[in-house]
């Protein structure tokens, strides 16, 4: 790929130091430089070299000279899109606000009935409560401004309007797209993208239906039952987080009766075992999701799975059992599926925004029916038009995405638990790891400038009240973890045992409200004393409290309310990102290992299949391979037959 052009920043950067030396004179020593320099990481659009003139008709000390010069350079470089954040004024205003929110407490803060009115937003049905966020009025209206000076909702317009704001990689971003109605307008590049993404789930829609009847049958003329979607990461999440979530939700479940669904996503044999157990070729349908068709760990999966459908049914199998999700026909037909049979989507759709195109909606479709995935898909564009209609300070996403940068920048929180009040949300929390962690887990600008702030949180999770007996101990007594406590009123199964003071969601969602409040009131030494607690233990039985978290509330969990969700933090990353003044739509960062794995394959195939040495590698890398290679089971290559665990394909075990 053709590395992007040198941006005007590389281009005044030696520019604009010269102009500020000879501004300030010798005495500018290179700590004052360095602050400069980040100042003009903008796009100045007036001459530096202005600045070093007004600089000496000041006629004033040095001091004031580089006073002003900085002044100067910091208004010109805020007025560039892609100038770097943290030298805005407000930035620095809510740095200098923090000293007012460390001497507040959540006990206090959470007795203003005002200020929590104006903390619970609700779009919807969907409730979002921020007032157990370490927040005052004030910081909201610095927040907003923080969001005005980042141009937050002319980035919002460009996404929606199809620029290409990805820029390293030329490409605009448009999984909002995928999620809207028939009627709607969506440019990219002058077309109307929406009839395209139509046409797509048109064909899905009939080919769902065709397998789901029976009218599409298998090579030996039974009913195609059990599907296996093959895929790697963003292929694999967010289907599995939706499918997790349809599973026990009483239409999706009767939809589903006599069907099963299963992703194959690690390349270990273990998850092909796992995948496949049980399974019969003659009723099973594989879907292999790669874009190009190349990807190493899906397509190794994929030629696996092909084995096993062939060696019981013949390669004329193929056809008629394995479709695929890509845009490359040429290998989609070398692989033996029909490109009749493949789906396709567009590069406008990042891997970790793609599980409403066919990525996600052809598994859930041929599992759910295709009405229950639109029903999902209207949800994600619900909260879609309202991310890019809604005024800043009553727009959901904007505020959940302005309140983790006030938490990682300025309160030094740099992770996040996602703890869902709903076992059918289990996967939830991997999915956001990725859209999260993938998107702004960068270390550089969008113009290549290293950030002198951190970006992205680490996030984990797990369904409540699980994680209560697992790692709430950290969050309670610990470290600080930002939370995000997700709720339903209405359970998707109803249990209640008579004699029993509440039913088992009930139970659930008792835990939901106290440990919101729990981290936010904690335990006093005066509380402890009152209950007669023994003085011993009163150090470790306290509760320091004013730990922040916020809290979702969602009607039911149906395909519609899931589809919320995930537009809704899909969303808040896009708007940390923004802030931040990063690139949250690529992913260099899995280029390199991917790289070195190619050398080990090619010193590993050598030393298995001539005994050749091994060479290049440190010595750490070097002690271990070898020590792998010698312990592992020796295989032959080129091996007389392919090796199966005889309980997948009896006959051909090693």
């Amino acid at each position: 790929m053709q590395a992007p052009a040198v941006s005007a920043v590389q281009q005044h950067r030696q520019h604009c130091l010269i102009a500020v030396t000879s501004a300030f004179g010798a005495r500018l020593t290179t700590p004052a430089v360095a602050p400069v320099l980040r100042l003009t990481s903008g796009l100045l659009h007036n001459s530096c070299w202005s600045l070093r003139r007004q600089a000496r008709k000041l006629g004033v000390n040095q001091r004031s000279r580089q006073a002003h010069a900085i002044s100067q350079i910091r208004t010109e470089a805020m007025a560039s899109e892609h100038a770097l954040i943290s030298e805005s004024a407000a930035w620095e205003a809510l740095k200098k606000h923090v000293k007012t929110i460390e001497g507040t407490h959540l006990r206090e803060l959470l007795q203003d009935q005002e200020r929590c009115e104006e903390l619970i937003k609700e779009y919807d049905g969907v409730v979002v409560d921020l007032s157990r966020q370490r927040v005052v009025h004030e910081t909201i209206i610095k927040l907003l401004k923080l969001a005005e000076e980042a141009k937050l909702k002319e980035k919002i317009d460009k996404m929606f309007d199809g620029e290409h704001i990805n820029v390293t990689e030329n490409r605009a971003v448009l999984h909002a797209a995928l999620r809207a109605p028939r009627d709607e307008v969506i440019n990219c590049d002058g077309q109307n993208v929406v009839p395209s993404v139509w046409e797509v789930l048109d064909k899905i829609n009939s080919f769902s239906d065709q397998i789901r009847s029976g009218s599409w049958l298998g090579a030996t003329g039974k009913p195609l039952t059990d599907v296996v979607a093959i895929g790697i990461g963003g292929s694999f999440l967010g289907p599995l987080f939706v499918h997790t979530a349809f599973q026990t939700e009483p239409t999706c479940a009767l939809a589903a009766k006599g069907r099963r669904l299963r992703f194959l996503a690690n390349v270990d044999p273990i998850d092909v075992a796992r995948a496949l157990a049980d399974l019969q070729q003659e009723t099973t349908l594989v879907v292999i999701v790669s874009k190009t068709f190349t990807t190493a760990e899906t397509m190794l999966n994929a030629r696996t799975v092909r084995t096993w459908i062939t060696s019981a049914l013949g390669t004329e199998a193929v056809s008629k059992h394995m479709v695929a999700v890509s845009t490359n026909l040429k290998l989609v037909k070398e692989f033996g599926i029909d490109p009749a049979n493949a789906f396709g989507f567009w590069d406008w759709v990042g891997g970790r925004y793609s599980v409403c195109s066919a990525v996600g909606v052809l598994p859930l479709a041929l599992q759910y029916g295709f009405g229950n995935v639109k029903k999902f898909l209207e949800g994600a564009w619900s909260i879609d038009d309202h991310f890019r209609s809604a005024p800043l300070g009553r727009n959901l996403p904007v505020l959940l995405g302005l309140m983790s940068v006030w938490n990682v920048s300025f309160l030094g929180c740099p992770a996040r638990a996602i703890l869902p009040y709903c076992q059918a949300l289990a996967k939830l929390a991997p999915h956001i790891q990725q859209v999260s962690m993938e998107s702004n887990g960068k270390g550089v600008s969008i113009d290549g400038v290293p950030l002198p702030y951190g970006t992205g949180e680490v996030d984990f999770g797990e369904p409540g009240t699980n994680g209560q007996h697992s790692f709430y101990q950290l969050i309670h007594q610990g470290r600080v973890v930002p939370c995000d406590f997700i709720g339903i009123i209405k359970s998707q199964q109803s249990v209640y045992l008579k004699g029993e003071q509440v039913s088992n969601h009930d139970e659930l969602m008792c835990n939901f409200f106290a440990q919101a409040d729990a981290l936010a009131f904690g335990k006093t030494r005066e509380e402890l004393l009152a209950e007669k607690v023994p003085e011993e233990l009163i150090p470790h039985k306290m509760f320091s409290g004013n730990r922040q978290s916020l809290s979702i509330l969602l009607p039911n969990l149906t395909p519609y309310t899931v589809g919320q969700l995930l537009a809704l933090y899909e969303n808040r990353v896009a708007v940390q990102g923004w802030i931040w003044g990063i690139n949250s739509f690529d992913q260099w960062g899995v280029e390199l290992g991917k790289s070195l794995a190619g050398k080990v394959r090619t010193q590993m195939n050598a030393a298995r299949t001539k005994g050749k040495p091994l060479s290049g590698f440190n010595y750490s890398t070097t002690t271990l391979l070898t020590r792998y290679l010698q312990g592992k089971t020796q295989l032959l290559y080129p091996d007389p037959h392919d090796v199966f665990p005889t309980n997948i394909l009896p006959g051909h075990e090693k």
